[in-house]
């Protein structure tokens, strides 16, 4: 692996960690030592730094969406009507009280955000956009995009 595939602080050691920890985020250092073949205790002093440094923001656990009958899955773009940063401060303190709201990404183009929305169904959905997505500050108008399946999913990895 390249020296320098994220930044010119990681070395592959770095990297391999990294991206076993995104495979299995549950490994022991045992294993992840194992894995990387590092001795545990220098895995141990990278994994620290690694996470010291916010490489790693945390650990959590991956839920199947289905299971928890929160599959339906839409995408909605906002317009809003005041871009200034005030506004868009506004909008982006009240849209992270929306549970519903998977992700929110400000974008260039002739929407202001993208918003990934996951609910039970329809009707939640077409509730969540009427009672709390319309109505949050500045909120012009909205496009909806309706997932019918999911082929991929993110799961960052370094390069």
């Amino acid at each position: 692996m390249a020296q320098t595939s994220i930044s010119g602080e990681l070395d592959s050691y770095d990297i391999k960690i990294i991206q076993a920890l995104v495979d299995d985020g549950r490994l022991s250092i045992t294993d992840l030592s194992e894995k990387v073949g590092l001795s545990k205790t220098p895995c141990h002093q990278r994994l620290k730094r690694l996470i010291k440094d916010g490489y790693i923001l945390g650990f959590r656990a991956v839920l199947d969406p289905q299971k928890l009958g929160l599959d339906h899955v839409a995408y909605t773009e906002v317009k809003l009507s005041d871009t200034r940063e005030a506004a868009l401060h506004s909008f982006n303190e009240a849209v992270r009280n929306i549970r519903e709201i998977e992700e929110c990404q400000m974008i260039a183009g002739s929407y202001d955000y993208l918003l990934k929305v996951r609910t039970a169904d329809m009707r939640r959905f077409r509730r969540v956009l009427g009672e709390s997505i319309s109505t949050l500050p500045h909120v012009a108008s909205t496009s909806t995009f309706v997932v019918m399946e999911s082929v991929k999913e993110a799961n960052l990895r370094p390069a």
